[in-house]
């Protein structure tokens, strides 16, 4: 199972401990074959809108900046318990913050 761990906020500027112990915790789940991507997003892109056949195109950013999804990590695990528990570590690492944890579908996951 697939799972996209996001979180949304600021960007403010992380520790050294902090981020040493992020480092440790992603080096972990990269080891054990659970991440399979992980990174920081631009704070604006644009918004792409179809209506009736029209494709609209409008430059970012659209939330205040503690609503915007800032960084992501997608991982593969067992269970959603598993990813749940992932997510867990992450912001006891991270501390105050907020974020969501979504399976991930795709053509893998189709019955055979």
């Amino acid at each position: 199972m697939r799972f996209l761990m996001t979180t949304n906020g600021d960007s403010s500027a992380p520790d050294e401990a902090m981020m040493a112990e992020m480092g440790a915790f992603i080096e972990e789940m990269t080891r054990s074959g659970v991440l399979l991507a992980t990174g920081g997003l631009e704070p604006g892109g644009v918004r792409m809108t179809s209506r009736g056949g029209e494709v609209t195109v409008t430059d970012g950013p659209f939330a205040e900046s503690k609503e915007a999804i800032v960084s992501f990590a997608l991982v593969e695990t067992r269970s959603r318990e598993e990813a749940i528990e992932l997510a867990r570590r992450f912001w006891k690492i991270v501390g105050d913050g907020q974020g969501a944890v979504q399976q991930v579908f795709g053509p893998e996951d189709a019955p055979r």
